[in-house]
């Protein structure tokens, strides 16, 4: 057992009895779904065995009922059963923090983001069904509730700080699944020759009373919420600042963890700079580069797949991404923590991360990096800086004015034909300047890259 855990058991029973409404709401929540079932699902055939078993036919809401009422038997042995924390059995078991402690790393969590995003794409007409969609939320739902059990993992998911970030993950889950699946029904209406979603539920109805009648409800409630949420929820204030004492890890604001994470591949101009300014000219620049004129005005994916899917993963992988991992998984020290791992500030990761230059003068040459002498003259200074650094300046000039020509007669052939060379350039280095972060990601990762040109005279770092 670790010893932090001797002073902090993973349960409390204020936690015990938390859960317990959790499950309660969840066991509220389906039994709606039960009656939902009931009424549009129908039945499923299940096979008897024997010579006689032909099958028998039993409303799929039967299974849902089932559900709901082992989350009843869940909620109420977490009501009752809350006065002795140490031998509650419903918690999460170590069979399962095992092997995500273990595979939890930064080229873990990348690897499975992105295959995740593919998934998505590819799986779309599954998981965007009703069922598969309830399904997946109450997965969610049961796993984050059976990982509060673990005291580490509270320790970050239940702070308030975090809080919003995870209820965050779930709005954007939903409207990632509410345009997916208006975009398959309106791919298999084109498909079919029938008329759009939006064709169809085309009734127009006056601002007054209808939207602003709604709107009002809306302020009513989000008001509630945010006044409830003050009240159970402890404003995250902390100590004076002091600079002796800066906390550890000092992290920005959710928003700008992105950026943040950045800056472990990235020297500061380079993401701080460089990168948001592409990122703010990229998205002013999409109108004027953008020739495909399909799917204004309605949900579409098959008329705007390109379009679509660069957006989503510059947005799901390569932001929102980033600011998981930089809100619950970087801890002290800037360090990579798995879900259930203690946020020791003492842990030591031992990188020996390397340049270029230095890779290809000292591993591959067997020499010294070029220095100019003492005294020397900027010009001789400015050339041996570049002897220096000539593979990464060779290879950063390659990728960005190499590779768009070779696109441009290869994969991205249908674009540079109907966009013309202005647009496309601009397209083409958008995609290269997205693509340098996971680029970069996976070097640091695969060799232990740090910079592909250093530059410290200049404070010039790629």
């Amino acid at each position: 057992m670790q010893t932090h855990l001797l002073h902090n058991p993973d349960l409390t029973e204020s936690v015990i009895y938390g859960l317990g409404w959790v499950y309660l709401l969840l066991f509220i929540a389906n039994c709606v779904w039960v009656r939902r079932s009931y009424k549009f699902d129908g039945d499923c055939q299940i096979k008897m065995g024997g010579l006689l078993g032909r099958g028998i036919q039993i409303p799929t809401a039967s299974f849902w009922a089932l559900y709901a009422a082992m989350l009843l038997m869940v909620s109420v042995t977490h009501l009752t059963g809350s006065h002795n924390p140490q031998s509650f059995l419903i918690r999460m078991p170590e069979l399962f923090k095992e092997p995500i402690n273990a595979g939890s790393n930064p080229v873990a969590f990348f690897i499975g983001s992105t295959a995740l995003y593919i998934a998505m794409i590819v799986l779309r007409s599954w998981w965007t069904t009703n069922t598969a969609g309830w399904v997946l939320l109450n997965l969610s739902l049961l796993f984050l509730a059976m990982s509060i059990t673990d005291y580490d993992f509270r320790q970050i998911v239940g702070k308030p700080d975090n809080v919003p970030i995870v209820a965050m993950l779930y709005i954007v889950g939903f409207f990632t699944w509410l345009y997916f699946k208006k975009s398959v029904e309106n791919d298999k209406r084109r498909a079919e020759g029938r008329p759009l979603l939006e064709q169809e539920n085309n009734e127009k109805v006056l601002t007054w009373p209808d939207l602003v009648y709604s709107e009002l409800i809306c302020m009513v409630v989000v008001t509630a919420v945010l006044v409830a949420w003050g009240i159970v929820l402890q404003a995250p204030l902390e100590e004076p600042a002091s600079a002796a004492k800066t906390p550890n890890p000092s992290k920005a604001p959710w928003y700008f963890l992105g950026l943040q994470e950045m800056l472990v591949y990235f020297d500061p101009w380079m993401a701080g700079v460089v990168l948001p300014s592409v990122i703010l000219v990229g998205l002013m620049a999409i109108p004027y580069i953008d020739f495909n004129k399909l799917g204004n005005g309605y949900y579409t994916f098959n008329e705007r797949k390109f379009a679509v899917s660069t957006f989503l993963f510059g947005f799901l992988p390569l932001w929102v991404a980033m600011i998981v991992l930089g809100t619950f998984l970087r801890g002290p020290n800037w360090n990579f923590f798995s879900p259930y791992e203690y946020w020791d500030v003492h842990k030591l990761e031992f990188l020996n991360n390397v340049n270029l230059s230095e890779w290809f003068w000292l591993s591959i040459m067997g020499q010294q990096l070029p220095v100019a002498p003492a005294g020397s003259t900027a010009a001789y200074q400015i050339w041996m800086i570049v002897v220096r650094e000539w593979l990464g300046l060779l290879a950063t000039l390659a990728y960005l004015f190499a590779l768009p020509p070779l696109m441009a007669v290869t994969v991205f052939r249908k674009f540079f034909t109907k966009m013309g060379f202005l647009r496309y350039m601009v397209l083409a280095n958008l995609m290269l300047f997205m693509m340098s972060l996971p680029i970069k990601m996976v070097l640091r990762w695969a060799v232990n890259l740090k910079y592909i040109v250093a530059i410290p005279e200049w404070f010039f770092n790629i």
